[in-house]
């Protein structure tokens, strides 16, 4: 059956990926000092956050516009697709994926099988690699979603953030009510938590809170007997992704990690300077 696989902007992708024809990218709109900018095509990272620092308004982000994304769907069906495997942004920041699933059965036109990835940008765009390898390689849909299961319970993600108020203010932290009072004297590590981004640990700096990020991960590299793929990822902070890179390389030969950037609608809830490190199930 020929299948088509569509996800969204947040999705961290190689330039190759995107290329992929069987591949479609879904923006996401940001507002700016009230003009729309859709992620990826109007807006990339570098231009995202020097718009940010000179903004005069809190940014806020959007769901794509149904109409559109089913204007897509019907278009991949006149195109000869019979099912799309539509993998997006976790339900805990974005309801878009939740408002899918509830569509997905009274759509006529094609088979669409809505996936919440419950994470975003560098494990996200994996699970979306490896749903296209499978794809090529002829695999059955439940074969498919087996896997992006298997990379969905083994997936974790802490984040350093340099101004938690971007998130409180945004409504993305769970527990926020618990840092009111002492915000702005703590940088501690957050993680995701069945999709939401909650608080882990309170830490004073923030050099020491990306210490126990990197003891987090080296903790689970040593311990794990799964094989998984690790990631840091950075908003606007390459040089410090690479630091970090490098000081987990020195430490445990024969890691690999990969860097990626957090893009505009990510960064809008998690701010500039945030450093990301996770990791997930091959």
């Amino acid at each position: 059956m020929k299948t088509a696989v569509v996800t969204d902007s947040t999705a961290y992708l190689s330039e190759e990926l995107r290329k992929h024809p069987d591949l479609y990218i879904i923006p996401i709109p940001v507002i700016l000092d009230g003009k729309i900018y859709n992620e990826g095509i109007d807006i990339e990272a570098n231009d995202y956050y020097e718009l940010l620092n000179n903004s005069k308004e809190f940014p806020t982000t959007s769901q794509p516009s149904i109409g559109e994304v089913l204007e897509l769907y019907k278009k991949l069906a006149t195109e000869g697709y019979k099912r799309v495997i539509s993998i997006h942004l976790s339900s805990g920041i974005s309801g878009f994926v939740n408002n899918l699933i509830a569509m997905a059965p009274g759509i006529e036109e094609i088979e669409v099988l809505p996936f919440d990835s419950k994470i975003t940008s560098m494990p996200m765009g994996y699970m979306v690699s490896k749903t296209l390898e499978m794809v090529a390689q002829g695999a059955s849909v439940e074969l498919i979603f087996e896997k992006l299961e298997f990379i969905r319970q083994h997936t974790d993600a802490f984040l350093v953030v340099d101004d938690l108020n971007i998130l409180v203010r945004g409504g993305r932290l769970k527990n926020g009510a618990a840092l009111i009072g002492s915000m702005l004297k703590i940088k501690p590590i957050l993680k995701f938590d069945d999709g939401n981004i909650i608080l882990s640990e309170k830490i004073r700096s923030t050099k020491k809170a990306l210490s126990r990020a990197e003891d987090l991960m080296a903790k689970k590299h040593k311990k794990t007997k799964d094989e998984l793929k690790y990631f840091i990822i950075h908003a606007n902070s390459l040089a410090i992704a690479e630091l970090e890179k490098k000081e987990m390389e020195e430490k445990f030969p024969g890691i690999e990690i990969e860097i990626g950037h957090i893009g505009p609608v990510v960064g809008t809830h998690i701010g500039e300077k945030a450093v990301v490190f996770a990791w997930c199930g091959k």
